[in-house]
């Protein structure tokens, strides 16, 4: 019987795309996953991304390395992205757009460095876009629009919320089939409830998952976990690299479920 192979031996392998889902501010861990994957030279062809996946996502595909974004994320503070105002949500999503246009060397998908897919919800259709043309800037607001905290973001004349409302693992736009390594955020987000499908790790033909457990919760009023959310899945995800792939599913981390 084959012996199985390392998460690091698979991702050498072949080129893969690398989807990262939605989770509350969960920008941090995925974000300490990137690191790994840049020191190691195990860079994904394609990216996909939810919310917080998307963030990250986006701005690698854009050019942002990921150790830039880490030192962004760390220095973020709440009056960085705190903007209430009338509307259907507390922010308005100025500053944040600000922001993040700043950040970005790519101000559109075709000027990205490598093809990337952000999943948004179309509040009108009631169901998942994926937006892989125009302006990337307007695509991850729009996919970060966390409802009820941010105002729905508009693209194309369309409002449009968080992308994890309906595709928390943010691979609608991987095509099914193709090579896929997997960020899983395990924890639940304050406002899913337990055994929530959403919570469920998916399951695909040619898709290997990294689930990271145990990670701080961190949010507007807790960024100051920020550091120890980057430090832990940065930790777990080199742990992961020479673990063995066990039915398509590593595991790293405290109390990874």
């Amino acid at each position: 019987m084959p012996t199985a192979p390392t998460l690091r031996e698979w991702l050498r392998e072949r080129p893969f795309a690398l989807g990262l889902s939605s989770g509350f501010f969960g920008f941090f861990a995925h974000t300490g996953v990137m690191t790994v994957l840049e020191e190691e030279g195990l860079l994904p062809a394609r990216l996909a991304g939810s919310s917080a996946g998307a963030l990250v996502a986006g701005a690698w595909a854009a050019g942002v390395s990921a150790t830039d974004l880490r030192d962004e994320l760390l220095a973020l503070k709440r009056e960085h992205f705190w903007d209430p105002g009338f509307g259907l949500g507390l922010l308005r999503g100025e500053l944040f757009r600000q922001k993040l246009g700043a950040l970005l060397p790519a101000q559109t998908f075709d000027e990205c460095r490598a093809p990337v897919a952000i999943s948004v919800y179309d509040v009108l259709q009631a169901r998942t876009r994926v937006l892989t043309a125009g302006r990337l800037v307007h695509a991850i607001c729009a996919s970060c629009a966390v409802p009820l905290l941010f105002q729905p973001a508009w693209v194309d004349g369309r409002p449009l919320l968080d992308g994890g409302i309906l595709d928390r693992p943010g691979i609608t736009g991987i095509p099914e089939g193709d090579r896929l390594f997997y960020h899983h955020l395990a924890d639940r987000s304050p406002w899913r409830r337990k055994g929530s499908p959403s919570l469920e790790i998916p399951r695909r033909a040619n898709m290997t998952s990294l689930v990271v457990g145990g990670l701080p919760r961190v949010g507007p009023f807790r960024l100051e976990q920020g550091a120890a959310a980057f430090d832990a899945a940065r930790k777990a995800a080199r742990e992961a690299l020479d673990r063995p792939i066990a039915e398509g599913v590593v595991r790293a981390g405290g109390h990874a479920a």
